[in-house]
């Protein structure tokens, strides 16, 4: 029996899109803890790795009422888009958002941490904005280290499970990532479509591993 490799395709498409935008969000957020001080914020830090420590299955029900046909977001979105958000490969980019969010922003702040605050309030006193020390001064000293997050936020959102098969579901073809299919091939008792899947996602996530290890060291030298 031939191995359907369209949850592979799929599963890397959800992952690229999730990482771009755990990047965009999670650079702020990262910036907004490491940089400001304001109530509240420890519940915002809180809140961020909450993800980390709940079980996948409430994470998906919390984004189920969150974003469901029923709730102001799921019309908002259905009225803008003119179909349901839920159980669509879109539903499965949020899931691995969700998922990755908050790898990203622990390591994006720690690295935003390390910067030596001199750099950037000599180019305060130059007359820079706020936006432009970021772009200029901080993003370029941790660029190797924001990189190394991105590449662990990519592992995470390829291998999500839980969250994805709440909120996407499991329609072969649609919304079925790689890991879903393995669980599927594993319960047909597929053994060859298993251990074919298992290989190649096991090779990517090693990959980007090492690339994000190197990414790191670099950074430390």
């Amino acid at each position: 029996m031939p191995i359907d490799w369209f949850p592979l395709w799929l599963s890397l498409r959800v992952a690229v899109l999730a990482t771009a935008a755990a990047v965009v969000l999670g650079l702020w957020l990262a910036w907004l803890l490491a940089n400001r001080e304001f109530r509240g914020k420890e519940w915002l830090d809180a809140a961020i790795a909450l993800p980390l420590v709940l079980p996948p299955t409430v994470l998906g029900y919390y984004l189920l009422v969150l974003l469901g046909r029923a709730s102001p977001l799921g019309k908002l979105y259905e009225t803008v888009v003119g179909q349901p958000l839920v159980f669509t490969w879109q539903a499965a980019v949020v899931a691995a958002l969700f998922h990755s969010l908050p790898l990203l922003v622990k390591s994006a702040r720690a690295a935003l941490e390390s910067v030596d605050p001199v750099y950037q309030r000599a180019a305060r006193t130059l007359g820079a904005s706020e936006w432009r020390v970021f772009l200029r001064v901080t993003l370029p000293l941790t660029q190797r280290q924001v990189l190394a997050a991105a590449a662990l936020a990519f592992a995470r959102s390829l291998g999500d499970f839980g969250v994805t098969l709440m909120i996407a579901g499991n329609i072969p073809g649609r919304t079925q990532t790689i890991s879903v299919a393995i669980y599927d091939a594993v319960m047909a008792d597929n053994a060859a479509a298993a251990r074919a899947m298992v290989l190649v996602v096991s090779v990517v996530a090693l990959a980007t591993l090492a690339l994000a290890n190197r990414l790191s060291g670099a950074a430390m030298r």
